[in-house]
């Protein structure tokens, strides 16, 4: 209830004062219910506007000995009104968005711009001292000449025109490594490369005949022991270039020993995402049956207590994601030290997910004389912190050829109106063969996989609002082929290792090269043929030039429109 309101009947509210009732007050309030005119005898002053003893506002009167003393007290005249306001600011609550006003022209001749720095100092106590405010003297720099590092960047502050400056991969500006090849590794056979017999055949399982050139440059290195970093794109043959080596090294470490219940395991597979962990472990696990080597697969959104029991029983390899893992090694459920071979893959795209500390610790927790292996798409940023702390006299690989601009790869890019956006993607994505689209946001991959089924078309979402469960279902469901279309975002996506889509669909333009590399890579794997094709608006065309540019990429624009013929020969209709 109001202060100053009374209840109509009854007890008085606890925060009810007399003072503030409507009878009290002067003037009095009339029957017609509009207030009387104030009159002299009303409160403690015959002057208008005075205000009575009980008032809680009121001030008592002081003295004057100006000319104006017949005036009220805080009244101003015209011209004294003029004179305050020259020198002071007409105060103001609002906020005012204009850019801050320039600090100091020094010697480049811009004007100063009429911003607050400009208007003399405020004496707001009335003590003739200057505000804070007020310009201060020239005798230094002020405080906040430079940059303010409490400001949020702007989102425009980059250049407009295209993607950050590019820089030089750690490759060729740390290690100097030569690039190799891309020939099959000159009519050699996985034999040839010093692979056991079983191991030949799991891989011959798996449907690799030949080696690829990223195989055949790095696994006779991996043999011989040696540290290996080595740059291919995403679908150029990694996981068995470091997995199907890393096998035969426990081997060879194992021979002659008593395998026994619990042992600590001899190699250890980081990977960014839990999706690409099982990808690995569905490649690498074939391998290791195929020589009595058993892997299992540590990583968050699933209970500990199947994992816990794997490492009870003993375990030769572990593949997983940075966050589990150190989990259990801190709590000492996994024993590292006796980790002979470790290898990151897409330790570029760890780093940009902030594993870059966490596979850090995990890595000092193993022998310092243990082989380190890193692969990855790009080789640049914080990698280079992990190729200088752990890599000892790397063998350095970077297969010449292996770029995007592969001949099994057509890229395409449709310049679209924002409104034609949704019908343009249903067009393509309603054909034969698998499709994975891509966007920016989790709720645009929701909202765009219901917008496919509600038009008869197979489709499911998969992001990081997903649980595990859901998410592992959805990719399987792509790889069995029960969906034909599977909306992603960037981070859930890095797992997708499924060799027959022939079709990749960026609704949502990138905003790096890595991104378009790693998006890209979900296609035209294992030397099949594949299709990217990249919608984006008029406004960011240039933008999208340049990151093509710095991926070295080659691709039309067209401009399409909903119905247009070059929908159809995309879609393979």
């Amino acid at each position: 209830m109001p202060k100053n309101k009374k209840p109509g009947g009854g007890r008085a509210a606890k925060n009810y004062d007399p003072r503030y009732n409507p009878k009290n007050r002067a003037p009095s309030q009339g029957r017609d219910g509009q207030d009387a005119k104030r009159r002299p005898g009303d409160s403690s002053s015959g002057k208008p506007g005075s205000r009575s003893a009980g008032h809680r506002g009121f001030r008592a009167e002081e003295p004057s000995t100006d000319a104006g003393a017949g005036r009220p007290k805080g009244r101003w005249t015209a011209q004294e009104r003029a004179g305050r306001d020259e020198a002071r600011a007409i105060r103001t609550h609002a906020r005012d968005d204009r850019g801050r006003p320039a600090r100091s022209d020094g010697d480049r001749g811009r004007p100063a711009t009429g911003g607050r720095s400009s208007a003399p100092g405020r004496d707001r106590d009335g003590d003739g001292r200057r505000g804070r405010d007020a310009a201060a003297p020239d005798s230094g720099p002020r405080r906040d000449s430079g940059p303010r590092r409490d400001a949020a960047p702007r989102r425009d502050a980059a250049p407009r025109g295209g993607a950050t400056p590019a820089r030089r991969d750690v490759v060729h500006e740390k290690l100097d490594a030569d690039a190799i090849a891309p020939t099959e590794g000159g009519g050699a056979t996985f034999g040839d490369l010093g692979l056991g017999q079983n191991i030949v055949k799991a891989i011959a399982d798996l449907g690799a005949q030949h080696p690829f050139p990223i195989q055949a440059a790095t696994i006779p290195a991996i043999l011989d022991g040696r540290d290996v970093l080595a740059r291919g794109r995403t679908g150029s043959g990694k996981t068995i270039a470091f997995g199907a080596p890393l096998v035969e090294s426990v081997l060879r470490s194992q021979a002659g020993q008593k395998r026994e219940i619990g042992r600590p395991p001899r190699a250890l597979i980081l990977a960014p995402t839990r999706e690409l962990a099982l990808q690995i472990d569905a490649t690498i696990q074939p391998i290791a049956r195929s020589v009595g080597l058993f892997t299992t697969q540590i990583y968050g959104g699933v209970p500990k207590a199947r994992q816990l029991g794997a490492l009870k029983k003993g375990i030769d390899i572990v593949i997983g994601t940075p966050g589990r893992i150190e989990d259990l090694v801190e709590s000492r459920a996994l024993d590292l030290s006796q980790v002979r071979v470790a290898a990151l893959d897409e330790a570029d795209h760890m780093c940009e997910l902030g594993f870059l500390e966490p596979v850090q610790r995990i890595m000092r927790r193993t022998p310092r004389d243990a082989q380190r292996l890193l692969f990855s798409a790009t080789l640049d940023g914080e990698v280079s912190a992990l190729v200088g702390e752990f890599l000892t006299d790397p063998a350095v690989y970077e297969v010449a050829g292996e770029t995007q601009r592969s001949g099994t790869i057509d890229h395409r890019v449709l310049v679209v109106d924002h409104r034609d956006k949704r019908e343009i993607l249903r067009s393509l994505v309603d054909r034969d063969g698998k499709t994975l689209v891509f966007t920016r946001t989790r709720a645009f991959a929701e909202m765009l996989a219901e917008q496919f089924d509600e038009a008869g078309i197979r489709a499911l979402a998969l992001h990081g609002d997903l649980d595990q469960a859901r998410r592992t279902r959805n990719l399987e469901k792509l790889t069995s082929g029960r969906i034909d279309v599977l909306v992603a975002t960037d981070v859930a996506a890095r797992g997708i290792h499924v060799d027959d889509i022939d079709l990749v669909v960026q609704a949502d333009a990138p905003d790096e090269y890595k991104t378009y590399l790693h998006r890209s890579g979900r296609t035209g794997r294992a030397g099949r043929a594949g299709t990217v094709v990249t919608l984006v608006t008029r406004a960011r065309r240039d933008r999208l030039a340049d990151l093509l540019e710095r991926a070295d990429i080659e691709a039309p624009f067209d401009d399409v429109r909903p119905g247009d013929e070059l929908l159809e020969e995309l879609a393979g209709r």
